[in-house]
């Protein structure tokens, strides 16, 4: 395998050879021998090792295991422990995206420090498939089936033409040792699952599957490209950048075949994921918009208009969709079907589910805001209902309002839009609260 190796980094990644490397370990059988192939290339290689903390002693052994192993090998070590947990809870993201966060930013810093040229992570063919299976599950684009790329910026991926199976004859023929990970052998996430439930039966009848799936991918990266290619020639003809952002004509989408799938490939890269609410977006009324995280899409008579949100307007629009009952920013709140009302105060609505169309948007009032108080029959604008309710100036720049298709439905803890109330007629109730 060795030579295999020195051959593959001849033919791909040439670039590394006589550069400082800093090498991803993380005691596995993998990382063991990415790093063990680079010394015997004679290439100048550091050790990186993160202690998440998430398995105790274990992960305080794995830590162990590597300081030894860069002692024994004469290797440069870096070991950092972190507080995986707190940092996803804090940035509200799983405990996987946490560490994955955790590991590139810490990585990068050593690079920078250190002046390492590149770091090198120890993905295989198997992680690859994995991944393709996993997107596969979730309905991915092609984009998603194209795999783990071998380099991003400054992190390169040598070992993903090669096998678990063949990294690990080599271990064994080698003598090397290694940490096994428990919870590698847990099924709670689904990687887990696909890998010891779905592809060792796979491999099983199919015997060249590593030489099939390398050609499946090189077909799809094709494929990729051509499709790059077309919407090269698509953004030319449908996307016109002006003074207040981007334009997408709908006559000319209209026009062309695919169009779902054009907006698909269009807006992805703008953050946008709910396409079947921009699609009805081409034939809604003026005005109607739609967010993603960093920006936002409104229906302005021919075109649509694609705009960044200011910093400091991200954290203030949340879209909800129907699926959601809880959201923990930016209020804790709860959606939760029922059918009967309870006790109602100002944290606690109940309104007529027939009448709201999802996704919901909350964000801060606006100036021009008008809403129906519950109640009454006349509307009012927000801005004379705090006047007559003697909010602070303070006490105003607090407030969110939660709206259905640019309806309030409720000034969230004052008062709810009447149009949305309970009545005889009301077959399904939905329980609004925020903590």
């Amino acid at each position: 395998m060795i030579q295999r190796f020195r051959n593959h980094i001849d033919q791909y990644f040439s670039f590394l050879k006589g550069k400082k490397i800093l090498v991803a370990c993380s005691g596995g059988l993998d990382s063991v021998v990415l790093a063990y192939l680079l010394k015997e290339l004679n290439e100048d290689i550091g050790l990186a090792h993160c202690n998440f903390g998430l398995r105790g002693k274990e992960s305080d052994g794995d830590q162990l295991f590597v300081v030894e192993l860069s002692e024994r090998w004469n290797l440069p070590v870096f070991t950092e422990t972190f507080d995986t947990k707190k940092y996803a809870e804090t940035n509200k993201i799983s405990t996987q995206m946490a560490a994955r966060d955790l590991r590139y930013q810490w990585f990068e810093e050593i690079r920078d420090d250190f002046q390492y040229d590149y770091i090198v992570t120890a993905h295989h063919a198997d992680d690859d498939l994995e991944t393709f299976l996993i997107n596969f599950s979730r309905g991915s684009g092609l984009r998603g089936f194209i795999g783990i790329p071998e380099q991003n910026d400054f992190v390169v991926r040598p070992l993903l033409a090669f096998s678990r199976e063949e990294i690990f004859t080599f271990a064994k023929e080698k003598e090397l040792h290694w940490r096994e990970d428990s919870s590698n052998a847990q099924k709670d996430y689904l990687r887990n699952q696909i890998r010891h439930d779905v592809i060792p039966p796979w491999k099983k009848t199919a015997t060249q599957w590593l030489s099939a799936f390398r050609r499946t991918q090189k077909n799809l990266k094709n494929s990729e490209a051509l499709v790059q290619d077309y919407l090269q020639l698509v953004s030319q003809l449908v996307m016109e950048e002006g003074a207040l952002g981007i334009s997408l004509s709908i006559s000319k989408l209209n026009d062309l075949p695919n169009r779902e799938a054009l907006l698909y490939e269009l807006l992805a890269p703008y953050g946008f994921t709910a396409w079947e609410d921009i699609d009805h977006l081409l034939s809604a009324q003026s005005g109607k918009q739609i967010f993603s995280k960093t920006h936002r899409l409104i229906k302005d008579r021919e075109v649509l208009l694609l705009t960044e949100i200011p910093l400091n307007e991200k954290n203030e629009v949340r879209i909800i969709t129907e699926n959601e009952i809880q959201i923990e920013e930016p209020l804790k709140m709860s959606f939760i079907p029922t059918d009967k009302m309870g006790y109602i105060d100002n944290r606690t609505v109940y309104v007529d589910s027939e009448k709201i169309t999802f996704p919901l948007t909350l964000r801060k009032w606006q100036e021009g805001d008008v809403f129906q108080p519950f109640g009454m029959k006349g509307k009012k604008k927000l801005s004379k209902f705090f006047k007559d309710e003697k909010l602070s100036l303070a006490a105003k720049k607090e407030v969110w309002v939660l709206l259905s298709q640019h309806q309030i439905i409720w000034l969230v803890g004052l008062r709810m839009d009447d149009r949305f109330k309970i009545t005889p007629t009301t077959n399904k109730i939905l329980k609004i609260s925020v903590a």
